[in-house]
């Protein structure tokens, strides 16, 4: 992204600074128009493609006006990654199971990033710092106290299920980024290049051959369901 600056500390805009007159096409400048219009160019080109400077000729505005709503590229970016965080959050209720909570939780959070991959694959490492993800990291923290973890273990598995999801969610992003043609090639290779091994030289991976495909999808709810597996033990330890 050609226009990204230096990160600062973030500092509020003025509301003076906001543009109150439509733009050229009618609009009225507002900071999640900015962060809509910013996330369809994204969708549709890629990250690497997007500049502010596209983004205010999507908007009909001169690019600078971006900047009296984000300091920089870099404040638009992470308003951008905050926006996936509220996008997955929205209609999540709470059944009474943790367990089940922190799973829907987790896949939540992988779909959202999947439905926007040239988004997924920066915002997937970023803290936002923001209200979104600040209201998402309380809930899943909530989520794991009421399951009767101290403060530090609360944390601590916290930290394993989101990192395990948006690892998962950034690998698979990827994967699908890829042009069909090398997306085609890698599946055919777990039959090809590896299902067809002599047993002699690899006797596991000719013992499960026939099961080789499952290595051209997505790990993500497997593992999720094992690291949820090993909360229940634990958790089953300590009763509240």
């Amino acid at each position: 992204m050609p226009d990204s600056e230096p990160a600062s500390p973030r500092v509020r805009v003025p509301a003076e600074r906001k543009r109150r007159r439509p733009t050229s096409s009618g609009v009225v400048l507002s900071a999640d128009l900015i962060v809509d219009t910013a996330c369809q160019l994204i969708d549709a080109h890629g990250a690497q493609a997007f500049t502010v400077r596209k983004l205010g000729a999507a908007l009909g505005a001169d690019p600078s006006a971006v900047y009296r709503y984000f300091r920089n590229t870099e404040d638009l970016l992470l308003a951008l990654a905050d926006r996936l965080i509220g996008e997955s959050m929205a209609g999540f209720t709470y059944s009474g199971d943790w367990a089940a909570d922190l799973r829907e939780f987790g896949l939540r959070a992988y779909r959202s990033a999947l439905r926007h991959p040239q988004i997924a694959v920066f915002s997937t490492l970023r803290v936002t710092g923001r209200p979104h993800e600040q209201r998402a990291v309380d809930a899943g923290i909530g989520l794991l106290l009421q399951a009767g973890f101290d403060e530090a273990s609360a944390v601590r598995h916290y930290h394993a299920l989101v990192d395990t999801v948006l690892g998962h969610a950034a690998l698979d992003a990827g994967v699908m980024l890829l042009a069909p043609a090398q997306r085609a090639a890698d599946e055919r290779a777990w039959h090809a290049a590896y299902g067809t091994l002599p047993a002699d030289d690899f006797p596991s991976l000719h013992r499960v051959r026939e099961h080789l495909p499952l290595m051209s999808g997505s790990a993500v709810e497997p593992a999720l369901d094992l690291l949820l597996t090993a909360l229940r033990q634990e958790a089953a330890k300590h009763p509240s």
